[in-house]
This record gives structure tokens, sequence and C-alpha cells, in this order.
């Protein structure tokens, strides 16, 4: 137990691990988080139906799924790192699309796009914290169980937002993720 307790905290004193797991954990904004969020949204906000809120959340997961199906291929041309950076710069600009339009047609859409950009990030970000502690595979999965007990803060957060500000201005906040993985991500190949 000492050990293991030492192996997390000599982990969690490397920079690079720190920045997979923060990155790994802040990309689950625009995975998890989103869907949590985004039936609520399109019925309280957007003025959709419970049905079509239902639709809404199949075809992000739809989309992701197929995007997960396309990824394989698409990772064995270009770099996860590569592919992350390029796929969070277009999702910088679909999801403040898919908050800003009226149409919940629209808005569908996009959240298909935006499920279909995200699938690769979980395991790219995983991977490179897998390969940033090589050979010690039980530290990575105490660091990413320890990393998402404090991530489990994020929701709170977006909810706490809505109670003051709204739920269409917490959405904004899912927004970080991108942003996270264009800084973050940053020289990688």
């Amino acid at each position: 137990l000492r050990s293991g307790a030492r192996d997390l905290r000599d982990a969690l004193r490397r920079r690079a691990v720190v920045r997979w797991l923060v990155l790994l954990e802040t990309a689950d904004l625009m995975v998890d988080v989103l869907l949590a969020y985004v039936a609520l949204y399109l019925v309280d906000v957007a003025g959709a139906g419970p049905a079509t809120a239902s639709v809404a959340v199949a075809v992000y997961m739809g989309l992701g799924l197929a995007g997960s199906a396309a990824l394989v291929p698409l990772l064995d041309r270009v770099g996860g790192a590569v592919y992350v950076r390029a796929s969070a710069a277009v999702a910088l600009v679909v999801f403040p699309l898919f908050l800003l339009v009226p149409s919940v047609t629209a808005k569908i859409a996009l959240l298909g796009v935006v499920g279909m950009l995200t699938t690769g990030w979980y395991a790219v970000l995983k991977g490179r914290l897998y390969g940033e502690m090589e050979g010690r595979s039980a530290t990575v999965l105490a660091l990413a169980n320890v990393a998402n007990l404090v991530a489990t803060a994020l929701p709170l957060a977006i909810g706490l937002v809505a109670e003051r500000a709204g739920l269409g201005p917490a959405m904004w906040v899912i927004a970080l993720a991108p942003v996270a993985l264009l800084v973050g991500m940053r020289g990688e190949r």
C-alpha cells in the first residue's frame, strides 16, 4: 500500500503526467458532461420536446460511434495529437454554432458533428497518459480514478453556473474542452 501511494505521489510530481490527466478530464467536458446536459438544454433552452431531445442524444451517440469506426484508419494516416488538435479546432467553431443557432434541427445536426469530432479524444489522451507511464498501467489506473474523483466537480460547476445564470450561459463552460486541448497539445506529434 505504501509503495502504491509512493508511486502515485511520484507520478503526480511529473509534469507530463499531470498534463495528460488534466487534458483527459477537461476533454470529457465535451464528451460525457455534454451528453449529461444536452437533453435538458434542448428542452429547457432550445424549446425542443422530450422526444426530439432523445433523437438528438441518439444522433450524438450514433455519429460518435460512426466516428469511432472511421478513427482507426484515420489515426494510421495522421498522428493522434494531430487529430485531436484538428478536431478540437473544428469543435471550437461547431460547438458555439450549436449554442447560437435558433433552429432545433440545426442544433441536432451540429451536435452530431460534435459527436463525430470528439470520438477519439479519450482514446488518444488516455494512450498518451499510458505512454508517459510505460509499464506502470496499475499506477495509471489509480491516477485516472483519482482524477475522475476531482473531475466530478466539473458537472457540478456547470450546474452551479446554470443555477445563477441559466443553462444557456452555463453550456459555454463546455467550450473550455477544445481550448484546453489546443493549448495543452501544442507541439505534440
